[in-house]
Formats: structure tokens, C-alpha cells, sequence
């Protein structure tokens, strides 16, 4: 059975992300939603970040200035989004078993979340040998928050559990505990805070961090929003002021990614709290991220 002519021409399928989506088969990059916040402790809304990002994604320019790559021109497909459960560790476990068909399919997995726990359902799914690059504002190492293992501010901690903290590198850290600090020090992750990047200058940040995961064959990418300062970036779960800039993320972001990427997320954006540019920023990390990676793995754009 075919669809009616009026049913083709008037009725649109759910919103996909960038709005050039292939078939799953077509596909290099898959994009899931997970719009969870059940452990949110200060603003939650971070359910309605995916469809934020959608709609975004829709609505901006899809050239990169950066790479020279149009996103028109990358093979994405986007499933939708997951299913929910309401306990954390189930959440965390679903999220894994979905990234794993996907890793298994060689898709790269992109997700748009929700609260920063989702990442540690990527996390467990990836070989044990892949590097962490986590821009965010904090340190997430808790080793429990109001009373739950399962949370966005202990997911790095649980993350620490099941593979090496050297494989771990923050960018853009500004908040943290006391005793967070003492035990990203006593593992030994890598951690480059705002007044580092800003002492070395972002051309140096750059080289350090490259340096850092060079021996990694494999790396994972995620971007909390909240790394940016709430001047470009107000719509985040936990504001912290004295962020980065967007040139400053774009730069680095672009810096590292690869064909080693094996996945990234981009989360804790609630839109509610302003009226679109956030999640037009994270739009545009994904679509820069995107189109750098095609870059390095031999795509040639136009010059403009």
C-alpha cells in the first residue's frame, strides 16, 4: 500500500535531526534522543533537550566555516528517542545496550540528551581503551549525590569504576568540591580549567590536549553546555559563571575530532530558560564536531 498524494505532500514525518536524514543502512552517524533529568537537582528541563536541538538543527546554516565540509553531505540517520525507565541505573543500562548495537553496526553513536548521566550508558558500552574528553563545568565525581549512586554528578565517578582515570581529560572546569578535587588529583585524570586554557592560550591548550589522547586509538566527546559562560549559554541545568566563550569550545572540539571518534553527546540543556540560542549553540557544536571528523577522514568541502 502507498501513501495518498495529499498524505506525501502535507503530512511530515517526526522531526529529525539536521532535517538531511538517511536511512539507518545509508548511515555513518546515528542519532538517538534521551531526554531524561530525573536526578536534576537545580533546574530540570533537560527532557526537553532533544527536541530542542532538533528543532535548532533545522533553522541554522549547515556549511562550516571551520572544515570547509557541508552537513548536508554527511550520512546521518535519527532513530528517535530511547525509551525511558525512571530508575537511573536502568536509564544507564538501557542507554548502554543501544550504544552497543550501534558501536556493533559501526555507526557512530550521537546523542542528544537530557541530563549528563546518559553518558555513562556510552561509556560502558565502548572498549575499556577509549579516551574520556569531557567539556563541562564540573567535575561530576561525586561518590554519591542525595543519596544515589546513579546521578549527573557522580557519573564521572562511576565512569572511574569500570576503566583507567587517565583516560579521562575535562575541559573548561571551574566547579568543584573540595573533596571532588582531591579525588580527580589522587587518580590522576587530566583536567584543563578555564584559568589553565586561559594562562596557556588556546593554541597551547590545544597542543596539550591533542598531546594528551595522541596514544588513544579510539576517543569519546562530550559536551556538557554548561562548559560555556551563561552569557551565551543560559539554558543549562547548573549555571556556573566565568565560563568559555563558543570560540574557545568550537577551536578545541574541532581540534579533536577524528576518525577516532566512536561517539559523542552533547547535554543538560533546558531550553525552557531562554528562547533558542542555547540550543542553537549545541546545534552548532554537533554540526562542527560532525563535519570535522568527515574532514579528517578524507571529505573535501568548498572554500568560501
Amino acid at each position: 500500500m502507498t501513501l495518498g498524494p495529499n498524505l506525501s505532500l502535507y503530512v511530515s514525518p517526526p522531526t529529525s535531526f539536521s532535517g538531511f536524514a538517511k536511512s539507518f543502512e545509508e548511515s555513518r552517524y546515528v542519532v538517538i534522543g534521551i531526554p531524561y533529568d530525573m536526578t536534576s537537582s537545580y533546574r530540570s528541563g533537560s527532557r526537553f533537550g532533544p527536541a530542542a536541538l532538533r528543532e535548532a538543527s533545522l533553522n541554522i546554516e549547515t556549511y562550516s566555516l571551520r572544515s570547509h565540509i557541508d552537513l548536508e553531505d554527511i550520512a546521518i540517520a535519527d532513530l528517535g528517542d530511547l525509551h525511558l525507565v525512571s530508575n537511573p541505573a536502568d536509564l544507564v543500562e538501557r542507554t548502554r545496550l543501544v550504544v552497543k548495537d550501534l558501536v556493533n553496526a559501526n555507526k557512530v553513536p550521537i546523542l542528544l540528551g537530557g541530563e549528563h548521566l546518559i553518558t555513562l550508558g556510552a561509556i560502558k558500552a565502548l572498549s575499556k581503551d577509549v579516551a574520556v574528553i569531557d567539556f563541562d563545568a564540573h567535575l561530576d565525581l561525586r561518590d554519591q549525590y542525595m543519596d544515589e549512586e546513579y546521578s549527573h554528578a557522580t557519573f564521572m565517578k562511576r565512569a572511574t569504576d569500570i576503566m583507567p582515570p587517565k583516560n579521562i581529560f575535562y575541559v573548561g572546569t571551574r566547579a568543584v568540591s573540595k573533596d571532588e578535587l582531591n579525588t580527580a588529583k589522587k587518580q590522576g585524570v587530566t583536567m584543563f580549567n578555564v584559568n589553565d586554557i586561559r594562562r596557556m592560550g588556546i593554541n597551547q591548550a590545544v597542543e596539550r590536549l591533542k598531546s594528551g589522547i595522541v596514544g588513544f586509538k579510539k576517543t569519546y566527546l562530550t559536551v556538557d553546555i554548561d562548559v560555556f559562560d551563561p552569557a551565551y549559554a543560559p539554558a543549562v541545568g547548573n549555571p556556573e559563571a566565568d565560563g568559555l566563550a563558543p570560540d574557545t569550545v568550537l577551536t578545541m572540539v574541532s581540534a579533536i575530532c577524528d576518525d577516532r571518534i566512536a561517539g559523542l553527546d552533547l547535554v543538560e540543556i533546558t531550553p525552557h530558560y531562554d528562547t533558542g540560542i542555547t540550543a542553537a549553540l549545541g546545534a552548532r557544536v554537533i554540526f562542527e564536531a560532525l563535519c570535522t571528523i568527515e574532514k579528517s577522514r578524507g571529505a573535501t568541502g568548498v572554500q568560501a
